[in-house]
């Protein structure tokens, strides 16, 4: 330590002075308050605008026009407008079209839905299909059947033995 320095940090331990740094350095009245002007403020001296046009009417005007063009062209390019939604369901679009004659075919057989059975895939694949219950009909092929749930005993007393796939 300086001369100095031990003259103002005398009471004080090497650490406190390291964490409060030294007393009394900058000046020696403790009491005194901060500055509250700064050098920049002190200096600074804000431009002085003459009463005097810098440009003309007309060429404000003509910038303010050309930023509201430019602005304009820009929006229009960022927003493009909604394209009109078209309100046309499948059946107006597709089976509604001018000039088509729908035709109709004749019945080769007679079919009555109430009672037909459905041709599906299944139907129509039943002898490839596994874990199928024997079926009783050949042309009702997956109506309901008791042949897994009848007792042994009753089954033995049959005839006939269901047919296998």
């Amino acid at each position: 330590m300086s001369t100095n320095s031990a003259a103002l940090d005398n009471e004080d331990n090497p650490s406190q002075i390291q964490r409060r740094g030294h007393f009394g350095i900058i000046t020696m009245d403790q009491d005194s308050e901060l500055e509250t002007l700064t050098t920049v403020r002190a200096t600074y001296v804000a431009p002085k605008s003459h009463d005097v046009r810098l440009k003309g009417i007309r060429g404000e005007l003509m910038e303010k026009h050309l930023a509201q063009r430019i602005s304009e062209k820009i929006r229009a390019e960022q927003n493009p407008p909604t394209p009109k939604t078209d309100f046309c369901s499948t059946s107006q679009r597709d089976f509604s079209v001018t000039g088509f004659v729908p035709l109709s075919l004749e019945t080769t057989q007679v079919h009555d839905y109430k009672t037909d059975e459905a041709i599906t895939f299944w139907s129509e694949n039943q002898q490839r299909v596994e874990g199928v219950t024997a079926v009783e009909t050949p042309t009702s092929p997956f109506r309901k059947s008791a042949f897994f749930t009848k007792p042994i005993s009753e089954r033995l007393d049959e005839t006939k033995p269901p047919p296998d796939n």
